[in-house]
């Protein structure tokens, strides 16, 4: 510390300072060489109490800061008050810098220098003028009183502005820590918004690519749009001309309306007579049939077959005038009794409806009885049967040979062919048509269905009427096939060919031991005329009949002759009482003419094919077929009527 300074201050040994101010009543001690000299005035001075010193360090310290704020310009401390408002935000370094900043407090001036003791004129009291000297300490102690007084009230407004500095600064500090959050939230989501603007940069990038693209598109949509605008003004200059041409076309359509509507009308009366024309063609068709008989004979003599030809040349006992095909003349050389002489030849004249000879095919034969066939699908019951001795060729007639082709099927396939013909036909003039069809067989006077398997053949079939008052006949437990084309029919016809009863036998090495009989229910319906009509049309193979004298049966085939001999004795039985009109009609004694009731009565259309063998030696059997069939052709069994309703 210094020893002495301008205020009479010195260092205390101990290191307390000790004011230099005089204390009153004290002297200075004298020393031994100095008692004999004036005294000396000397400076009295004292040390000054701590307090005293620490306030006038405090007011030193609180003059220089205020003097460092003086010299700060106003215009800065404008713009840190303006910076430290509350509610706005500052930048990190700001907020340091605030923090950092000192308090600026209020010049103090400096201590002056304590004056020595002087005189009211100014000049150096002698030592030992003490009152002079004590008046001085007291004048300086007044001054100085003033001082520190001022200095004391100046001190505490330096206080009060230290408090109120004290009092911003907690405040800047909070702002500055509110700010520092909100620095840190702004950061946050500067790094969000940095990253959304990564994505959205991205997100730009590949909107500027899909623009480019659209662009490149919309270019070329634009060519397009000025093609298709090209071609749409083109469009409009057509679609001009075409409405021109549609007006036309509705005026013309108009027109052609009205006359479609004449000709509808015109329609529905060429209908009404179309159907009136059929219906007369039916009434027509039928009365031709009427004239030619109810019951027509056709007679048919089969060619020779190739071993019979070696057997016998020619046809000499068979005699077709060619004039007339309804002849037919057989002719005998007679021998005398004696053997000796030769008498003429005996001649048997016959006429039928029909005479076929050797040379005929079978679809001359099936021309004859195609309009017959029709009255079926009019509605009127018909009834086809080939009748001849065995070997004569009625399987052939009626149903064709094995190797069936065009040329040689039969009279049953030729006939349910025209029908399904004559139903499509019929279609366009309002009719529909249903078709159900059953074969059997009767052998040795017991029915078999030949559409089944000899193994599925149930009990023995019986005939029975449909209704007590009704006089159609049916068989219960007979297969009944409905069937929509010929090929169905055929496929029925050839399973009941395989199912047939036939044997050897000396005449014939493929003789039918039964008669086959093909049925076909037609049902039609013309619903815009409220019409029905209802027919069977029957198609019967008989047994061909046998002389025992010549057949040389025995056993089981003779019991088979006997049956088929007598069946067809029951037919000849029931045709002349047919047309004798007798009251009693014997068609129980057979179950060949029961079954054909329906068929051989006046209701009905009756055709017979009389099979005659070209063979010299069934002579006798020819001529007793050819009566037969002659009486059978001069039979009137009455007219027929159509099924109907």
């Amino acid at each position: 510390m210094e020893k002495g300074n301008a205020d009479g201050q010195q260092a205390m040994p101990s290191g307390k300072v000790l004011s230099q101010l005089p204390v009153l009543g004290l002297r200075a001690k004298r020393g031994a060489s100095d008692e004999n000299q004036p005294p000396i005035e000397q400076k009295r001075t004292r040390w000054l109490p701590m307090p005293t010193r620490r306030v006038a360090a405090s007011i030193a310290t609180t003059c220089s800061r205020v003097s460092a704020a003086a010299a700060v310009p106003r215009a800065q401390r404008e713009g840190r008050r303006a910076s430290l408002r509350p509610g706005l935000a500052l930048p990190a370094a700001s907020v340091a810098e605030v923090i950092r900043r000192p308090v600026p407090v209020a010049a103090v001036p400096k201590r002056a220098a304590l004056a020595p003791a002087a005189g009211n004129d100014g000049k150096k009291r002698a030592a030992w003028d003490l009152k002079g000297q004590l008046t001085d300490t007291r004048a300086k102690m007044s001054g100085y009183k003033e001082k520190v007084q001022r200095l004391d009230e100046e001190n505490q407004q330096l206080k009060r502005q230290l408090q109120e500095q004290v009092a911003q600064n907690q405040e800047l500090s909070s702002q500055v820590s509110t700010l520092s959050s909100t620095l840190h939230t702004f950061e946050e989501q500067a790094r969000q918004r940095h990253q959304e603007v990564m994505e959205l940069s991205g997100l730009k990038k590949q909107l500027e690519d899909q623009l480019t693209c659209q662009s490149r598109t919309i270019g070329e949509l634009e060519g397009t749009k000025r093609d298709l605008s090209a071609l749409l003004e083109t469009r409009e200059v057509k679609l001009k001309l075409v409405e021109g041409n549609l007006a036309q076309r509705e005026c013309e359509n108009k027109e052609l309306r009205d006359q479609v509507a004449a000709q509808l009308q015109t329609v529905a009366q060429q209908e009404e007579r179309l159907h009136q024309l059929e219906m007369e063609r039916r009434r027509l068709h039928n009365l031709v049939q009427e004239l030619k008989g109810n019951i027509r004979v056709f007679c048919r003599v089969r060619p020779l077959l190739a071993w019979e030809k070696e057997r016998q040349k020619g046809l000499e006992h068979l005699h077709f005038p060619v004039q007339d095909n309804k002849a037919l003349v057989l002719s005998k050389v007679e021998e005398s009794h004696i053997g000796r002489d030769r008498k003429g030849d005996v001649k048997y004249d016959f006429s039928f409806d029909r005479v076929f000879s050797p040379a005929c095919s079978q679809e001359e034969v099936f021309e004859e009885i195609a309009l017959l066939v029709q009255s079926a699908l009019d509605g009127y019951h018909v009834c086809i049967f080939a009748y001849g001795q065995t070997g004569s060729g009625k399987t052939y007639t009626m149903e064709g040979p094995d190797d069936m082709n065009p040329e040689t099927v039969g009279m049953i396939p030729r006939a349910v062919q025209q029908v399904f013909q004559g139903a499509r036909q019929l279609e366009p003039k309002g009719w529909q048509y249903h078709f159900t069809a059953n074969f059997l067989e009767i052998y040795n006077e017991s029915l078999r269905d030949l559409l089944v398997g000899r193994p599925e053949r149930s009990a023995e079939l019986e005939i029975k009427r449909v209704s007590q008052s009704s006089e159609e006949l049916h068989v219960p437990n007979l297969r009944y096939v409905p069937v929509n084309s010929e090929d169905e029919v055929l496929k029925l016809l050839r399973t009941a060919k395989a199912n047939r009863s036939v044997a050897k036998t000396a005449l014939n090495d493929h003789s039918s031991r039964s008669h086959s009989l093909f049925q076909l229910r037609i049902e039609g319906w013309n619903p815009s005329r409220d019409l029905h009509s209802s027919s069977v049309l029957s198609l019967v193979d008989l047994a061909g009949s046998e002389r025992l004298d010549k057949s040389f049966s025995k056993g089981e085939r003779l019991k088979e002759t006997q049956a088929i001999n007598t069946s067809l004795s029951t037919l000849g039985l029931v045709i002349m009482a047919l047309s004798n009109k007798e009251p009693h009609i014997p068609y129980r004694n057979s179950k060949l003419t029961y079954l054909l009731q329906n068929s051989l009565g006046g209701n009905s259309k009756m055709l017979m094919f009389v099979n005659i063998s070209p063979l010299e030696e069934n002579f006798s059997e020819s001529l007793n077929s050819l009566r037969f069939a002659s009486k059978v052709n001069e039979c009137v069994i009455g007219t027929a009527h159509v099924n109907r309703k």
